[in-house]
């Protein structure tokens, strides 16, 4: 009897002893689901270093805000550097100087494709995490490239231009020929003006040097030199605006059709007036938030680095386009900085 009754106390205490842990660890089963997944959490310490050229464009302020969100969103700090002109060499300095100081990574746009690839490959080699954004270098090792897909931009600058002429015309191009997205902005509108609609003839491809007056000048020649000319495409956004100064001062506003790029004021308010028919926006916002992000995961080991460069492999993905949008009269409110 004794005997039955301490085998009947010892299975009573095992069974408490399973219910218990059961309790508890269903318990903490469904705090885990409320409490729900944990954040991408870094440490504020960290520095997240962004390198641009001619660092007063207004054309950076979207891709800065979608880094400074990124980083907010990761609990980690971030910088901007930047050389003040269009000038090659200046921004190789100012890439060197942050390199030196060892930042838990950098997001580089780069001023031209080859300008930048031996520091590129320096800070790889010294470990330091390093993307580019809205202008690549794809002969370095970079781990990806974060920006639009400036090919595909001018197939769909080509298409929009020759709705608005209704399919016949002449047109010229003012880009900025060393650099490399304006390379092939300027390739997809030439290739798909050529393939989609063989009654538009590209006249003339002119250097508007990245600038306001440089690009009213190229255009001036141009309206001067082809005065049948029917539409103009600029590249970037000063290009643009100098195009809108040209035919201002000629007094050919309305008679030709001109598409930009980029959404800056002084592109918006020529839309808005009606002096240009319309711009390609960017996706800004989206290449410095995901140039963080990706930094971010590199630093962390959440992917696998391999070696750097576009073509090695590594999880992260090569290339993120971060899309294209036309701008005319109708939705041009929608894109003022609020």
């Amino acid at each position: 009897m004794r005997r039955s009754l301490l085998i009947g106390v010892y299975g009573l205490s095992i069974l408490l002893f399973l219910l218990f842990f059961w309790y508890y660890g269903l318990r903490g089963q469904n705090r885990d689901l409320e409490e729900g997944p944990v954040a991408l959490a870094g440490d504020i310490q960290e520095v997240y270093v962004m390198v641009m050229f001619q660092s007063e464009l207004d054309y950076w302020r979207g891709i800065m805000k979608g880094f400074e969100d990124a980083a907010m969103n990761l609990n980690v700090s971030v910088e901007f550097r930047g050389a003040t002109q269009y000038d090659a060499h200046e921004e190789v300095v100012v890439l060197e100087q942050v390199i030196a100081k060892k930042p838990a990574g950098i997001a580089v746009t780069a001023i031209n494709p080859e300008a930048l690839n031996a520091s590129i490959d320096k800070a790889v080699q010294e470990g330091i995490p390093i993307v580019l954004f809205d202008s690549g270098a794809p002969a370095s090792k970079a781990y990806a490239f974060y920006g639009t897909d400036n090919y595909k931009a001018g197939t769909v600058a080509a298409r929009e231009m020759a709705r608005l002429l209704g399919g016949k015309g002449e047109v010229a191009v003012i880009t900025q020929p060393t650099q490399l997205n304006h390379q092939e902005r300027t390739e997809g509108f030439r290739d798909t003006i050529a393939r989609e609609f063989p009654d538009i003839r590209v006249l003339e491809v002119a250097d508007g040097k990245g600038e306001i007056m440089g690009s009213r000048d190229a255009a001036r020649e141009i309206l001067l030199k082809y005065p049948d000319v029917d539409g103009l495409f600029a590249t970037q956004a000063n290009g643009g605006v100098g195009i809108g100064m040209a035919v201002k001062e000629l007094g050919l506003v309305g008679q030709k059709v001109i598409i930009g790029f980029d959404i800056d004021k002084g592109t918006l308010d020529l839309v808005k007036e009606g002096t240009i028919n319309a711009t390609l926006a960017q996706g800004t916002w989206n290449m410095g938030y995901w140039s963080l992000m990706g930094l971010f995961h590199l630093r962390h080991g959440l992917v696998e680095t391999g070696e750097g460069g576009s073509n090695t492999g590594h999880p992260l993905p090569p290339f993120v386009d971060t899309g294209i949008t036309i701008v005319t009269q109708q939705n041009v409110d929608q894109f003022y900085a609020k």
